[in-house]
């Protein structure tokens, strides 16, 4: 059976998924124009609890990483890490927007319009500090294969990533406001549909 990785603790419930990240965003943003990390001067050693994926500032640099390949949508970085880790954890919008507007606020990255989306993209100052920081990213980026390659066997990611894309478009759609009745039968035919094309796969 494959244990998915939980970012929730005792005190936030198990709807925190992802409050490492978020504390660590919350640090980081406070500290940003000290910006230890980066010179290390009256850096406190942070250890990564069992089950959390990432090290303090790990996941802004694997976030600084995956731009620096190629320019990415957020939803992409999104998807990226789940793929990198055989769908094992899953970053929520919630902590991967504001690590990007973090990244846009240091100079380390910009942002463009694309097709109604925003695309970012890594500048040179950001290829420096990601350089400078590179055995931390490495590291982050192995243990990440470590993981991907562990549970490998598992459900595909695109399958994984294919069910949160539904649940988040329900999510969406019903916070836009009440659905009419022609509404509520065509979304109910769509999810019918579905379920009989994965029955009979």
């Amino acid at each position: 059976m494959r244990h998915r990785h939980s970012d929730h603790d005792t005190r936030g419930g198990p709807h925190r998924r992802g409050s490492f990240e978020d504390g660590d965003f919350r640090h980081e943003h406070r500290g940003r124009d000290r910006d230890h990390e980066h010179h290390g001067r009256g850096r406190h050693r942070f250890v990564r609890r069992p089950g959390r994926m990432f090290d303090h500032g790990e996941l802004r640099l694997v976030v600084l990483a995956l731009i620096s390949e190629r320019p990415r949508h957020g939803y992409e970085i999104i998807k990226e890490i789940e793929d990198r880790v055989a769908g094992t954890y899953t970053p929520s919008p919630g902590v991967i927007y504001p690590t990007l507007t973090m990244l846009e606020e240091l100079g380390h990255a910009t942002v463009s319009e694309n097709a109604g989306k925003r695309l970012y993209a890594i500048t040179a100052d950001g290829t420096a500090y990601l350089a400078a920081n590179k055995s931390t990213v490495d590291n982050a980026l192995q243990r990440m294969q470590s993981v991907n390659t562990a549970h490998g066997g598992g459900p595909a990611p695109e399958i994984t990533r294919a069910r949160e894309n539904l649940k988040m478009a329900l999510r969406l759609r019903e916070a836009r406001g009440p659905l009419t009745e022609q509404q509520i039968r065509d979304i109910a035919a769509a999810l019918d549909a579905a379920a009989i094309a994965i029955e009979r796969s």
